[in-house]
């Protein structure tokens, strides 16, 4: 009797080997199985020091904005007058029967003018006056000159005062956000930070986004701040956002998490992206199989080996050789990359004989009952 129960629990042993029998993780084989098919769904790239050259050569994925970050220039040291902003003006004549003034009032005052929307504003006498695009020196010297031929003793003063065509907007990610008039033509983004309070120091990887018409640039607060070439000069009605990155890539396997991993910085390597994985797990990964899959728009695809011949690209690494752990260092991962830790065939085999193991044991007990 003890020999049919034994027989019959190695039976089950072996029949469970033969099933899929419960893990964490995929192995790898199972994973790029399809590959070997006649017509396979995806590419299938090892990573090495021999391919990384080309593999850098490939689009880049993820990224929202491909549009480059403008270089700073330099602007006017003065403001100009744009529609919506509002000019104070005021008129001198110190002569006798002036059309301007009158005998115990020797200026006229008109405050608050606002610039119409064709830039003009309306001045008595010499009706509309085109005074956008000018800086406040220039628009008192134009109604100044209009003057002179009605009034020729007349001394025109103006001062300005910006509206909302004049200004730029800061949203988020500093302690004092909100519109912002523009000081001079020469306002860059590094001073409108500075009068926002500065990037708050809680932000994870902060970015700056420029809005401007219908283009937005992107960039690291990071890169801005290493090289004054990426000072970037203001216009009227930018739009610019301080937010964390949102730049991810998904852990999966044996690893030491399994979940949505942002991006602590600008660019991360396969390596780097383990280490926030928290490694691979020692019992059940296998160094032989770390997978990225990743996938590529179809405007990236090329039918020569410059680019990827596949939307869905895997990337394979093997981590127990100084050639891939080279090449792990330099391997870019991209937002939306899937880092998957596929588990080790040794962890199956254990499994199996720890359930033959448990066989025996059962049938030893039941000899034992038996006896």
């Amino acid at each position: 009797m003890t020999s049919r129960i034994l027989i019959a629990l190695l039976a089950g042993a072996t029949a469970l080997s033969a099933c899929s029998l419960p893990r964490g993780a995929a192995l790898q084989s199972e994973v790029l199985r399809e590959a070997d098919a006649e017509i396979p769904s995806f590419q299938v790239m090892p990573v090495t020091r021999a391919t990384m050259p080309l593999i850098a050569s490939w689009p880049r994925t993820g990224e929202g904005h491909d549009t480059a970050w403008p270089r700073t220039a330099t602007g006017s040291s003065e403001s100009v007058i744009q529609t919506g902003d509002k000019v104070d003006i005021t008129i001198w004549d110190s002569q006798e029967n002036s059309l301007i003034t009158t005998p115990t009032q020797k200026s006229t005052a008109m405050p608050g003018v606002e610039v119409a929307g064709d830039g003009t504003v309306f001045v008595p006498y010499v009706n509309e006056v085109q005074i956008r695009g000018l800086t406040p020196a220039a628009a008192r010297a134009r109604i100044q000159a209009k003057l002179e031929s009605i009034v020729p003793s007349a001394q025109v003063q103006l001062s300005l005062t910006q509206g909302r065509g004049n200004s730029v907007e800061l949203v988020g990610g500093v302690s004092s956000p909100g519109a912002f008039p523009m000081p001079s033509r020469n306002y860059k983004i590094l001073g409108l930070i500075a009068d926002g309070g500065g990037i708050s120091s809680s932000l994870r990887n902060p970015r700056v986004r420029l809005m401007r018409g219908g283009t937005t640039y992107e960039i690291s607060a990071g890169t801005l701040l290493e090289s004054s070439d990426y000072n970037a000069l203001l216009y009227p009605g930018d739009t610019i956002i301080v937010e964390e990155d949102d730049k991810s890539f998904t852990a999966l396997g044996a690893s030491g998490t399994e979940s949505l991993i942002y991006f602590p910085k600008d660019r991360l390597t396969a390596l780097e992206a383990i280490s926030l994985m928290g490694g691979l797990s020692d019992q059940r990964a296998d160094p032989k199989g770390v997978l990225v899959l990743r996938e590529y728009d179809v405007r990236h695809l090329r039918s020569g080996s410059g680019a990827p011949n596949m939307q869905q690209v895997v990337f394979t690494f093997d981590l127990t050789s100084a050639d891939g752990l080279f090449a792990a260092r330099k391997f870019a991962i991209n937002p939306g990359d899937t880092v998957l830790a596929t588990e080790s065939p040794v962890t199956r085999a254990q499994t199996i004989f720890g359930l033959i193991g448990n066989a025996f044991g059962v049938s030893r007990q039941v000899a034992t009952i038996s006896n």
